[in-house]
């Protein structure tokens, strides 16, 4: 690989972070900006190296071109949330994430004035205790039909990828993303495919180590009791059209 392309995926992992030349500098322990290696004029440091793999679990074989694999599962991931909010008793909030915030979500994870910006509130019943949760808005039809655009879920924040299972549905949380999927594991390796549950949507693979924060959806807010049995009778009777359709062009063959 040219050495140029070097500095690209060095530049990319700051993006794709969100951060300033003068941050990632910090993140990384360097004394000056990160712009002088962004530009090639300094080669990337073998400190540096070593706390990309630490902390953003980047393959340093990847860094110079020797390997297609992003990311190392450098020990244990935490997916749990960096940032949580409590009301003025101490009680951690409830967090509400509409589709607007969730854009910029993925890229204030460690912000806490970002995330006490946003509207919060409590639940007292004993489902909600002993744990963290937050509301995500659904944006867009890949769940349905359990899931309707503009509706409210309650995820429990997971606290390692050891506990995930196919059942559930999840909030996933990557560096640019939010996406609430199925989550099917692999055998082998550490590479996750996000399955919706609408058939129009292909299966989403991901290394495990893209997550950022993980959330398992508990429970859902509705404020239409009867959209759910509408939005069944509709995806069935458009599931069987596509079907039909199907069944008619291969007997036209």
């Amino acid at each position: 690989m040219p050495i140029e392309e070097e500095f690209k995926r060095f530049k990319q992992i700051r993006e794709e972070l969100n951060l300033t030349q003068s941050a990632f500098a910090e993140e990384l322990g360097v004394s000056v900006t990160t712009a002088d290696i962004e530009r090639g004029r300094t080669r990337i440091p073998g400190q540096v190296v070593k706390e990309l793999l630490k902390k953003y679990h980047i393959n340093p074989l990847w860094l110079f071109g020797e390997s297609s694999q992003k990311y190392l599962r450098a020990g244990h991931i935490s997916v749990s949330p960096a940032v949580v909010t409590v009301d003025n008793t101490g009680k951690e909030n409830i967090v509400l994430v509409n589709a607007k915030a969730a854009a910029g979500y993925p890229h204030n994870l460690g912000d806490t004035k970002w995330f006490e910006s946003l509207p919060a509130f409590t639940i007292p019943l004993p489902e909600y205790r002993n744990a963290t949760f937050r509301g995500f808005q659904v944006d867009g039809d890949s769940m349905l039909p359990a899931l309707n655009s503009g509706e409210w879920i309650v995820g429990k924040a997971v606290d390692n990828l050891e506990s995930i299972n196919s059942k559930p549905m999840y909030v996933v949380v990557t560096a640019d993303s939010i996406l609430v999927k199925k989550i099917k594991k692999e055998s082998a390796g550490d590479f996750i495919n996000l399955i919706s549950l609408n058939p129009e949507y292909a299966p989403i693979r991901i290394d495990q180590a893209e997550i950022r924060e993980l959330w398992q959806v508990n429970s859902k807010l509705t404020f239409d009791p009867e959209a759910d049995t509408q939005q069944v009778s509709l995806h069935s009777l458009h599931q069987e059209m596509r079907e039909l359709k199907e069944e008619v062009r291969k007997m036209a063959k």
